[in-house]
């Protein structure tokens, strides 16, 4: 959460909840006949939902901000009373979607009711609510809210139920924080990676093919590889094998597990093969747990730690689908460890170690950790809960990590740790997690022969650093901006000679460097040589290679970091001008001299090999 977002003060909630009362006392003042429903504070503002008889569109939120400025200036009182239930149901005979709320109440639960009155004490608005209200509309700046969009929404989130139109709007306490907040959210639009996805040619999707689905790019697949080449040396220094699995299984598998039980509404219908059912994988773990089982354990093997790049199918519905972050087929970075009860510790020790490694090494530093304890509904016997949990939390002490305790939020199979990372912007990303399982080992009866002859189950833990590969690369887009450092950028080097002829020179720099695997092009287009600067400086690629007739003659290379701005450059190449930095000392600082092939393959090589988040 950034620090705008952050400022969620009670004061704050409540200026926002009354500037949704009287946002909805607005709307029912110019568009008579809408039926509303509800009406919450939420983080970073408020809306409402409505049933218009005709439909409204963006265009018409400023006659409705206008309208709710009207209302705060001219000054009205929120006055709480309580009715029985009986009365609200005469109150709000009209309103359907109250009625349907106070139907739903307790018996014998209080009901209130904030009323909208003028200075003459004239009811001009009433809504159903538990409050709290601010006092007075004028406790609300006029100038310090602002109506944002307008969506669909099903009411009671209920897709087989009405769809209302909800009106989304941000209060704040002054005029300052509105400005900040909107400016953050220009930020974030700028840095939105399903528009940097496009302008930066990472990745695609296409609803003809079929949503949710991610289609990867050059660009795309080559920071794809850069990762995954990373994240598997990493595994193999840490202990761990690399398995590979099917994507799809029987349903006798997938019955076994639980998977049709508790989560078939996120699974794909099955298809027959052989006269057998088969589904689309939606968890790796059943496909580890078999291969465990393909042998006989003994106390001596273990800890075993697997872990896979592994493709996984999860149903959602179109309307939560978001780029990269919200998708249904996507790569889990999966592990599954399978320990005695006495190396508990230990390995979730190391993983969470492990995984706080892998972070700042991309470059999040500000990461909270979140344990959650036995909800109502579990299995596994307490003891092992316990002694679960505390090795959970023991390792997030022994971290130092700022941490809250989740009462009730683990799995039914087990205790987590779930860990959230904040972005450049301060927004906070639920990523890791890392999960006991005293579910699975039951329903598959894995053992192992322990040291005294005996055969005993094996303590099970989940664990995915990263998450899916795609939200991770959705985060790492907008915590860029589309800016990586080199040694997952798409594009590391480009070679711009200042005239066609120089295009064999840089056709021979481009070779040498690919050979030092660094992924570097020629960009030997017609286009004249200052729009080659632009083109590659609107690529965010770390190094421009300038090259003209003294660096053909010396066999060298003109360097011009990403944001070093203008100037300098090649022989024969008037380049200032071209955008960045200009002149600061900023600019000034990332400025590097002429170098040899050699010498800039080596500066490369150096930069991928300590994974510097800088250029």
């Amino acid at each position: 959460m950034s620090d705008i977002q952050s400022k969620n003060s009670d004061k704050l909630q409540t200026i926002r909840h009354s500037a949704a009362h009287i946002m909805a006392e607005a709307v029912t003042r110019l568009f008579p006949g809408t039926q509303p429903a509800i009406g919450p504070a939420i983080e970073s503002g408020f809306y409402y939902d409505f049933l218009f008889q005709k439909p409204i569109t963006n265009d018409d939120l400023q006659t409705i901000e206008a309208e709710m400025k009207r209302i705060i200036t001219g000054g009205e009182d929120f006055v709480r009373i309580e009715i029985s239930r009986e009365e609200a149901k005469a109150r709000f005979a009209s309103e359907p979607f109250k009625r349907e709320i106070i139907d739903a109440l307790a018996s014998g639960e209080t009901i209130s009711v904030y009323e909208q009155r003028d200075a003459e004490g004239k009811l001009r608005f009433a809504d159903l609510c538990r409050g709290p209200h601010v006092a007075h509309s004028r406790q609300i700046n006029p100038a310090a809210f602002k109506l944002m969009n307008i969506a669909g929404a099903y009411w009671r989130g209920d897709e087989t139920r009405q769809m209302l139109t909800r009106i989304y709007g941000t209060a704040w306490e002054s005029p300052k924080d509105l400005k900040a907040y909107l400016a953050f959210l220009e930020e974030v639009e700028r840095r939105d990676h399903r528009r940097l996805g496009k302008e930066l040619d990472l990745f695609s999707t296409h609803e003809e093919a079929g949503a949710g689905l991610i289609y990867w790019h050059p660009n795309g697949a080559r920071m794809r590889s850069a990762v995954e080449d990373f994240w598997r040396r990493e595994h193999y220094r840490s202990g761990y094998e690399i398995l590979y699995t099917p994507h799809i299984g029987r349903s006798q598998l997938w019955e076994t597990s639980g998977h049709l039980g508790f989560y078939k509404a996120n699974m794909y219908s099955p298809m027959q093969i052989d006269n057998q059912d088969y589904i689309l994988k939606p968890m790796n773990c059943p496909f580890h747990i078999l291969i465990y089982k393909s042998q006989g354990r003994s106390y001596r093997d273990l800890p075993l730690r697997w872990a896979e790049l592994g493709t996984v199918y999860r149903y959602e519905r179109s309307g939560v689908l978001h780029g990269l972050l919200r998708v249904r087929g996507f790569t889990q970075d999966d592990a599954h460890i399978f320990c005695t009860p006495e190396q508990m510790e230990g390995e979730i020790a190391e993983a969470l170690s492990f995984s706080l490694k892998l972070w700042k090494v991309f470059g999040f530093n500000e990461i909270k950790a979140y344990l959650a304890t036995r909800p109502a509904e579990s299995v596994g016997e307490p003891e092992r809960w316990e002694a679960a949990l505390e090795s959970l939390r023991k390792a997030i002490e022994r971290q130092g990590l700022p941490y809250e305790t989740d009462e009730g939020g683990g799995a039914f199979y087990g205790p987590k740790i779930d860990l959230k990372v904040k972005d450049a912007l301060g927004r906070e990303w639920q990523m890791t997690t890392i999960q006991f399982d005293f579910n699975e080992p039951e329903r598959f009866d894995m053992t192992f022969t322990d040291s005294d002859g005996q055969h005993k189950r094996p303590y099970m833990v989940h664990r995915a650093l990263l998450g899916s590969l795609e939200r991770f690369f959705g985060v790492l887009i907008e915590h860029f901006g589309g800016a990586f450092p080199v040694w997952i950028a798409p594009e590391q080097a480009v070679v711009i000679p200042v005239a066609e002829a120089f295009n064999d020179y840089a056709r021979r720099v481009a070779d040498e460097l690919r050979g030092r695997d660094i992924r570097v092009s020629p960009e030997l287009g017609s286009e004249r040589f200052n729009a080659k600067i632009r083109a590659c400086q609107t690529r965010r690629i770390p190094y421009l290679l300038i090259v003209g007739e003294k660096e053909a003659a010396e066999g060298t290379v003109s360097v011009r970091p990403r944001g070093s701005g203008g100037g300098g450059g090649a022989s024969g190449a008037g380049v200032g001008g071209a955008g960045g930095a200009g002149g600061s000392p900023a600019a000034e600082a990332k400025r590097i001299p002429p170098m040899s092939i050699e010498e800039f393959a080596c500066y490369v090589e150096e930069k991928v090999r300590s994974r510097a988040l800088d250029i």
